[in-house]
């Protein structure tokens, strides 16, 4: 299938889970995970339609972005090392992997415009010791401290779930990152409003939809 006949495909596989679980199909945004493929397949994907394009390796991202940043908005989904955020700052409007200290430093010394850098806390809920990310009791006091970087703002939280054959088995990681959310959101900070969750991959999107998801990250769903 061409990457227009994926996508829709996909749109209506999530309009059916939408109307299953009530939900408006509009208030989830596709991340096309663009990483593994090259230039002329993300301008594909940009003229099929999708806005919002995820990228995990600064080098890679940077170079497309160079090439096609007049279109979409642009999500950097990797694990962020410090020392590569002069890189993208100023390019990428999300960053999905803020998880400590030194890296919100970084991103707010570095930060140029105007409008804050909009970051999703990564959770690492599963626990597994592969995955980056905040243990979960760790993440209210996180974001409390990040009241000091005036260039962030905290839209979301986001994890990875494991992969399972039988996707249902991700649904309680799903699950207790919205409870997290929820109660970060409750607290009315200013500087971290959080009502996104950045979860669900082309394997389990339909449970990160039934558990809340607003940004599903769909890499072979869309570009194989």
């Amino acid at each position: 299938m061409s990457v227009i006949e994926k996508l829709d495909h996909l749109n209506k596989h999530i309009q059916e889970i939408c109307l299953r679980v009530n939900r408006d199909p509009s208030t989830i945004q596709i991340i096309a995970v663009t990483k593994y493929v090259d230039e002329e397949v993300t301008k594909a994907v940009l003229d099929a339609g999708v806005i919002h394009i995820g990228e995990n390796r600064p080098e890679n991202g940077v170079q497309k972005w160079e090439a096609l940043h007049d279109r979409g908005v642009w999500h950097f989904i990797g694990s962020l090392q410090s020392r590569k955020v002069k890189k993208i700052i100023g390019k990428f409007d999300y960053i999905h992997s803020l998880d400590r200290l030194t890296l919100a430093e970084e991103l707010d010394k570095r930060q140029t415009k105007k409008d804050p850098i909009k970051c999703f806390v990564q959770v690492n809920v599963s626990g597994e010791e592969t995955k980056a990310g905040l243990e979960p009791n760790e993440v209210i006091p996180f974001i409390r401290q990040l009241e000091n970087y005036p260039t962030i703002e905290v839209v979301g939280l986001m994890t990875m779930a494991p992969f399972f054959e039988n996707p249902e088995r991700t649904r309680p990681v799903f699950q207790a990152l919205k409870v997290l959310r929820d109660e970060v959101h409750s607290l009315q900070l200013p500087f971290a409003p959080c009502t996104e969750l950045s979860m669900g991959m082309s394997n389990d999107y339909e449970i990160a939809i039934e558990e809340g998801a607003t940004f599903i990250r769909i890499g072979s769903a869309i570009v194989g």
